[in-house]
């Protein structure tokens, strides 16, 4: 005789309901773009390069004027991407806590390195910096060459990555709520204290994230450094010149390993960036 029983629901299953209709049709859309853009061009760099052997891949790699090339494009992009950081920050701080004629104006300005073709933008540069530009000429006479050096190099990528930098940080401040900088000035704490234990650390995934893209458009820049280095092997040459040149000379493999190369430093770049600031955000959520 059994003493207890269990209830069985007839009610029949119904499918989840679905907040976002369409979604295997949106996903397969973004799978079939990101494939075509992003994953099969970077996948023919990879089979192109395997045309090499091993021995001729690491010699390709490791020859003096690549390495060369690649140590001029990751020098002076860092360079130029930390005087941008500074610089950034400062420009986003100025536009948004401050009221001045032409604030809009120079707020489309900023904007202007993502518009301007890379090109026209190296030969103007080019010319202001020049032996006799407007600006080269200052910097000469102090028997620093600004063109045709590496100076001129960063000089350029300081141009083209300042908008990674500004537009990155100025959402952040403009949602930063002021209330706690009130408080802690009441409290008697300096602006500048106020600053740096306060703001900044609300501003460094912003700054981060403005970094990498800064870093990384640096590193395979090359249509406003090409006029301004003066492509000179071992001294001015950049890793994406050298890629032209092995494609003129239909070296195809040789471009690609070059290519490669590169592509996984950028890849390291934004894994190594993004722990950071996973660890970071980690660290604040848990205060």
């Amino acid at each position: 005789m059994m003493t207890s029983y269990q209830a069985v629901s007839t009610k029949p299953k119904t499918k989840p309901y679905r907040i976002l209709p369409g979604f295997r049709l949106t996903l397969g859309f973004t799978l079939i773009y990101l494939s075509l853009v992003v994953l099969i061009p970077l996948s023919t760099i990879v089979l192109e390069s395997s045309q090499l052997s091993g021995s001729a891949f690491l010699q390709l790699i490791t020859d003096k004027r690549v390495l060369s090339a690649y140590k001029i494009s990751l020098l002076t992009s860092l360079c130029a991407a930390l005087f941008n950081v500074g610089l950034g920050v400062l420009t986003a701080w100025v536009l948004v806590r401050y009221s001045f004629p032409g604030k809009k104006i120079i707020n489309g300005i900023i904007d202007l390195p993502f518009a301007l073709p890379t090109a026209v933008a190296g030969i103007s540069l080019t010319a202001i910096y020049a032996e006799n530009g407007w600006v080269g000429r200052f910097f000469y006479a102090l028997g620093i060459p600004s063109a045709y050096s590496a100076l001129g190099i960063t000089i350029a990528l300081i141009f083209i990555g300042l908008p990674f930098i500004v537009r990155t940080v100025q959402p952040v401040l403009e949602q930063w709520d002021t209330e706690t900088e009130e408080a802690a000035a009441i409290l008697g704490a300096y602006r500048l204290r106020t600053f740096t234990r306060i703001i900044l650390p609300q501003l460094v995934p912003a700054i981060l994230t403005g970094f990498t893209l800064a870093f990384a458009r640096g590193i395979g820049e090359y249509g406003s450094v090409i006029f301004i280095s003066g492509n000179m092997p071992f001294k001015t040459e950049i890793a994406p010149l050298l890629m032209m040149t092995k494609l003129e000379q239909f070296d195809y493999p040789g471009a690609t390993a070059i290519a490669l190369i590169m592509l996984i430093l950028s890849f390291v770049l934004l894994l190594f960036m993004n722990l950071i600031q996973w660890r970071y955000s980690k660290r604040w959520g848990s205060l």
